[in-house]
């Protein structure tokens, strides 16, 4: 059957009533830049170092299911980035700011990004499954490829999603045979929304992007003074 944008993926009405209700929820999720204030908020201070919580409990073996990261291990900040690949202001963060962020941040080795998929549909959530099919080394390559694109595969009223998204992941040099694979891994899918609600009932995550930067909570697409100014205070400099 093809997948539509109304079929929206039940735990983010989990989200969504934690938040006080579908509509508060959703305009939550969909609010300006500008609105998105972004407070520091403190978590558990374990978090700096941690693992995404999508790989705190067993899960099956293979690539796909292992953490997605960006940057050394060895950085001082630790960026937690909760995103979902058909949000819009993700893919804001992610072709405004980022670029810069990884430039500046990121290959001179001050910050590692650690990602979590954090699907707000079933578009976004296959979207995730294939990214994570692709080598380790094209994962980030292809999510900002998804991200500048957005516009393209993500909102044209009666997308084909599955013709769209293999359009990108061919691009990247996923073949055919991998690309349905992916597609249809329920077992990877199940491990993408187990780590979602883990990471919601965790880190209280109320709106994508959300950020935790050596353990403060930053909720919306921050620009980019503004978030090398937030990892500056985390490296205490």
């Amino acid at each position: 059957m093809p997948i539509t944008r109304r079929t929206i993926l039940p735990v983010v009405g989990v989200a969504v009533v934690a938040a006080g209700g579908a509509l508060a929820g959703w305009r939550l999720l969909g609010r300006p830049h500008a609105a998105q204030a972004a407070t520091a908020t403190p978590v558990p201070a374990t978090i700096a170092a941690a693992a995404p919580a999508s790989q705190a409990s067993p899960s099956p073996a293979g690539p796909q299911f292992t953490a997605r990261t960006l940057g050394l291990n060895s950085a001082p900040v630790k960026v937690h980035e909760f995103f979902s690949l058909t949000c819009t202001h993700c893919a804001h963060f992610g072709t405004t700011t980022m670029p810069e962020v990884k430039q500046n941040l990121v290959d001179t080795g001050k910050v590692q990004f650690i990602y979590h998929d954090f699907p707000l549909d079933q578009v976004a959530l296959k979207a995730a499954q294939v990214a994570r099919y692709l080598p380790v080394a094209e994962y980030y390559p292809f999510v900002e490829a998804l991200f500048a694109s957005q516009n393209d595969w993500a909102f044209q009223p009666g997308e084909d999603y599955h013709a769209s998204i293999f359009k990108y992941a061919a691009l990247a040099g996923m073949d055919q045979a991998t690309y349905e694979t992916a597609w249809n891994d329920d077992a990877l899918g199940q491990f993408i929304l187990n780590g979602q609600k883990e990471d919601e009932a965790m880190y209280k995550i109320e709106a994508t992007p959300t950020f935790i930067i050596n353990g403060k909570t930053f909720p919306g697409a921050l620009e980019y003074d503004d978030f090398a100014a937030k990892v500056a205070a985390a490296a205490g400099g």
